[in-house]
């Protein structure tokens, strides 16, 4: 039976990937993400519903569009399998419960945050005022009036923090070392991972993005590098792992002696 669960939400994953492949695209660009339908980049061929099968559709084309014979990116079944083992993932770790629902809103968030900030370098408000107050809310029916009060005061920590590491970046540099989004994302991160983890992950997701943006600056002329992605990997391994933060301090503590 949890076989079965899980693949179902891994199905549903893709589905939603799929849907947030339009979001990541669309809202940065100031477009509707219901209107016009799902179509062809390069021709506006309208997609039919062999063509909107997760995954599967990119295969059935031939990788290429039906109409204009346009290449079709891997990143799209890509990102739609990744959003589908995200959901399964957790799924496994979390059951059915309110804590599930909180991680699958906070998953959703970070991959369409992680198209929009690779694509365009943008981390849309719209985005980020939606899942908080979704996440508030999902958080207040879980724990109720004093421990939501409690995440968002962690929240506005976080935020300040970042805030802060700007402000220290940007002296440093002499130039703006972080974008708003950053900033703003990491309230969310307070709001979910709380305040410990939240600042946590920034180191997280330093260590994946090194080398990562330096094969990035080594091809390409520009040394801005979106941040977003690479914290949202790092949240997303605080999650699914379910590490606290008592456990990250004895296991540095542990590293200290060995040393």
């Amino acid at each position: 039976m949890e076989l079965y669960y899980a693949i179902t939400f891994f199905i549903f994953g893709t589905i939603f990937g799929s849907f947030y492949n339009v979001v990541g695209y669309r809202l940065p660009k100031g477009e509707s993400i219901l209107y016009p339908p799902s179509h062809c980049p390069n021709c506006n061929h309208r997609l039919g519903p062999l063509e909107l099968i997760p995954i599967f559709s990119f295969f059935i084309q031939g990788r290429k569009c039906v109409s204009c014979h346009q290449k079709i990116s891997w990143f799209y079944p890509i990102f739609e399998f990744s959003c589908g083992v995200l959901f399964a993932l957790a799924y496994l770790i979390f059951g059915l419960s309110l804590e599930l629902l909180i991680a699958l809103t906070f998953i959703s968030m970070l991959c369409i945050i992680v198209l929009s900030d690779y694509e365009y370098m943008i981390i849309s408000d719209e985005v980020l005022i939606f899942f908080s107050i979704a996440l508030t809310i999902e958080l207040f029916i879980k724990d109720g009036v004093s421990s939501t009060g409690m995440h968002l005061l962690e929240g506005i920590l976080a935020f300040f923090t970042m805030w802060g590491i700007k402000k220290v970046g940007d002296f440093m540099f002499k130039k703006e070392s972080m974008g708003g989004g950053d900033i703003k994302l990491m309230f969310v991160f307070g709001l979910v991972l709380g305040y410990p983890l939240a600042i946590i992950s920034i180191f997280v997701g330093s260590i994946i993005g090194l080398p990562i943006s330096l094969a990035i600056v080594a091809k390409k002329s520009s040394h801005e590098i979106p941040f977003g992605p690479f914290l949202s990997a790092g949240a997303l391994i605080l999650l699914l792992s379910q590490i606290d933060f008592n456990s990250i301090i004895s296991a540095m503590e542990t590293l200290c002696i060995l040393i």
